[in-house]
């Protein structure tokens, strides 16, 4: 008897679900895309054994400067070291503006404070003095000794500053940094009891290490500047190993619920909050990160150049700095480097260009300026724009969505 003869009704079976098309995969546009398509995909340890030996690479550029490279007129290892020193600027103003939105015209302060708080402990001319000889410091080692100190100061600085100020936003907080920028060198320049004022702080310390009849002072000394391994070479190498490791330490925030965070503030404040993020807490973790990084760049300019005055942290070179993260790509911690040594590299490449009776580097403003100016029409998200990657598991869980459903029924 059919269910139809007991008085039942019949009812099809249901319709297999539609299987949901799989997105095409996005077409990858550029070099840039290409290599970090490729970087990506290498393991951890493969990253460090690529990563070791173009390091290595990058390490002996200075002794052996390729003529396309060189920059005739300039000591290229100079610039190199100049550029070491302007890249950790460059990572430290990143995390302000480019991973967390926040636009910050006085980052030269923090620069100030740190080349001075090496300046003032370790000068001749400074009422601090800590390294003479019945100093706290001992000379040899006074830089390095004032190296966490001028960090700790910094990112005290950072947090004293960002703890009122933080709560504004936009032009109003760009308005207050860059306020902070310039009463930090006005200070620099009108306390001469404390900073000699615009005469500025000579013979600040750096590491007494190699000290020979050829180097009376040691290699890291101003004055060794023969060909070679001169003073540059060896302040490029500190530079690198300092930025190596600073990349370490901001990877893995950027990595971390922190650099969640981040991310979620500078896309939208208002909705970060919304969902929970403390927003003023972390903006202050990364104006103190901040800060911390550009005082260990200020130290490092200090030992390098030995000499401090007023007139080297003004507002143009606060604009300067901003220029590097905008240029590279703001989010992007390869990027900015690569910013940074535009910066550094081409006016001293075209010092050698004269044009008329004046070099081709004294326009490097107005360069800079006309370049920024075609950035933000053609390109307004820098040479190299920030890529945010799948955190935590995202990745897996990208994966598995896109996998075919075949390749599901299969594995189970």
């Amino acid at each position: 008897m059919t269910s139809l003869e007991k008085g039942g009704s019949t009812t099809p079976p249901p319709a297999a679900p539609p299987e949901l098309p799989i997105a095409p995969e996005r077409p990858k546009h550029g070099v840039g895309d290409a290599l970090r398509t490729w970087w990506n995909g290498l393991s951890r340890p493969m990253q460090w054994l690529v990563g070791v030996p173009v390091l290595a690479i990058i390490a002996i550029i200075p002794v052996f400067p390729p003529p396309l490279l060189d920059t005739p007129g300039t000591s290229f290892s100079g610039v190199m070291a100049q550029f070491a020193m302007y890249a950790l600027i460059a990572i430290g103003l990143n995390v302000v503006v480019g991973q967390t939105g926040l636009l910050d015209l006085g980052y030269v302060g923090f620069y100030a404070v740190g080349a001075y708080t090496v300046g003032l402990l370790t000068s001749p001319s400074s009422p601090w003095n800590q390294s003479s000889e019945n100093g706290f410091f001992s000379e040899d080692w006074a830089w390095l000794s004032c190296l966490p100190l001028a960090v700790a100061i910094t990112a005290l600085t950072g947090l004293i500053l960002g703890t009122p100020t933080l709560r504004l936003r936009g032009d109003y907080l760009a308005i207050v940094t860059l306020g902070f920028g310039e009463i930090v060198r006005l200070l620099a320049d009108n306390l001469k009891e404390v900073t000699n004022g615009g005469q500025g702080l000579p013979q600040t310390a750096y590491p007494h290490i190699g000290e020979t009849a050829e180097n009376p002072y040691g290699i890291f000394s101003a004055g060794n500047t023969g060909s070679g391994i001169n003073a540059g070479v060896w302040w490029f190498w500190v530079g690198m190993v300092l930025v190596v490791i600073v990349l370490l330490l901001v990877g893995n925030l950027e990595r971390s619920r922190v650099g969640r965070a981040w991310v979620a503030i500078r896309e939208d404040e208002d909705v970060a909050e919304i969902m929970g993020v403390p927003t003023f807490k972390f903006k202050l973790w990364a104006f103190t990160i901040g800060a911390a990084i550009g005082g260990l760049s200020g130290a490092l300019y200090a030992g390098q150049v030995q000499f401090i005055n007023p007139t080297g942290f003004n507002i143009i070179n606060s604009m300067l700095f901003l220029c590097m993260v905008v240029i590279g790509g703001q989010g992007n911690k390869i990027g900015v480097i690569v910013g940074a040594f535009i910066i550094v590299y081409l006016p001293n490449r075209a010092m050698s260009v004269e044009v008329g009776d004046q070099k081709l580097g004294d326009y490097k403003y107005l360069f800079f300026g006309l370049a920024l100016v075609a950035l933000m029409i053609f390109r307004p998200q820098g040479l190299f724009p920030a890529r945010q990657k799948l955190l935590a598991y995202g990745r897996t869980i990208y994966g598995a969505v896109r996998k075919p459903a075949d390749q599901i029924g299969g594995a189970k």
